[in-house]
């Protein structure tokens, strides 16, 4: 609403009014939006520091922390979460090479290796490593790294290291629960199956090792059947027990059966080397078990086969054939296989769901 002249004004009076009150009209517009806009930046400071509270609870919750490296000078700035996964106090300077020295060799080694490549292709990479902590705690960081350019030339490279120690151990677990024996600790046949598939991938290159050897135990089915799964337990871990001291040097030590098990020898050993481990194993099995006021003792047969075909399935045939023999001839012995011996193996039976029974089966019985 526009207010009426005074008579007495003169026409240019009244337009300095006029402007005078366009003046105090725009400086009050511009008044209400700067207010307007520093409540929307209190508003939006209020949400950034909300937001940055939850990212901060879920780094703390998720042990994730962010990082960055200038690649000038390796100057290094890190979260809070950094210095608690380092055992680090807040905000204490941080010394890249210092640092460095809380890796494990090997993770120190991909480390330098995948960082130094992802410099150079402009990239990235990602490395599950191993540190040791100032207060001596061993734990594991996943660390994510990206390199950023500038004029494609890299400049930082930053990422988040999140810590990856429970993990870690439950996929150790797993992988273990997975390759070894949950009752004695070995190999089991999964793990010695994998290993014997070695022999054939690579036929010009020379064999992974020197022989194979089956051994099974004589008199365990009679203890186990008189004094119970328990005591039978007991002596199969003793068992086990004394093939990883006698065959500590071998490539594998492996329970691939109820009371059986295979050695696989490295590469290298003569014959009469070969024969000396199995005689080692002979004599430490027969050796009496001890528990409470009970004695029992039991005995080993083994069959051994060199390394003369790179046919898995036909190494394994030579080796059962000379553990045949072995208990043919008396058990608590070995036998090196020859090729007579496939004539008298008795022909495989034939399990209900298609699995080749061991041929030694029935002899073991008996």
């Amino acid at each position: 609403m526009s207010i009426a002249p005074r008579p007495d004004q003169t026409w240019p009076d009244r337009l300095g009014e006029n402007r005078r009150q366009d003046v105090t009209a725009t400086i009050s517009r511009l008044r209400a939006e700067l207010e307007a806009q520093q409540q929307f930046i209190r508003e939006q400071s209020a949400a950034l520091a909300h937001s940055r509270k939850i990212f901060d609870r879920a780094s703390e919750a998720a042990r994730i922390g962010v990082w960055e490296c200038d690649l000038a000078d390796e100057a290094l700035t890190w979260t809070d979460q950094v210095y608690d996964l380092f055992d680090i106090p807040r905000g204490a300077p941080l010394d890249r090479q210092n640092l460095l020295t809380f890796y494990t060799p090997e993770s120190l080694r991909l480390l330098h290796e995948r960082r130094g490549r992802a410099i150079a292709e402009r990239g990235g990479f990602s490395l599950d490593a191993e540190i040791i902590t100032a207060k001596g705690r061993h734990r594991w960081i996943r660390i994510t790294a990206t390199v950023e350019c500038e004029n494609g030339a890299p400049v930082r490279i930053f990422g988040m290291k999140q810590d990856v120690t429970e993990e870690k151990i439950l996929s150790d677990r797993l992988r273990h629960l997975a390759e070894f024996d949950v009752m004695t600790g070995l190999a089991n046949r999964t793990t010695f199956q994998a290993h014997l598939e070695t022999l054939g991938k690579d036929e010009a290159a020379p064999a992974p090792f020197s022989a194979l050897l089956l051994i099974d135990l004589d008199g365990f089915k009679q203890i186990n059947d008189q004094f119970g799964h328990a005591l039978g337990d007991e002596c199969l871990k003793e068992a086990a027990q004394r093939l990883q001291t006698v065959c500590a040097s071998a490539r594998l030590v492996a329970r691939i059966g109820g009371d059986e098990f295979a050695v696989l020898l490295d590469a290298g050993l003569s014959d009469r080397a070969v024969e000396m481990t199995a005689e080692r194993i002979v004599a430490a099995i027969r050796q009496p078990i001890q528990r409470s006021l009970w004695s029992f003792k039991m005995g080993a047969s083994v069959g051994i086969a060199r390394i003369g075909t790179r046919q898995v399935s036909e190494l394994f045939t030579q080796a059962d054939a000379a553990l045949y023999a072995a208990k043919a001839g008396g058990r608590d012995t070995f036998r090196v296989f020859t090729s007579d011996m496939m004539n008298a193996v008795p022909p495989p039976v034939v399990l209900p769901t298609g699995q080749e029974r061991r041929r030694f089966r029935s002899a073991r019985a008996s």
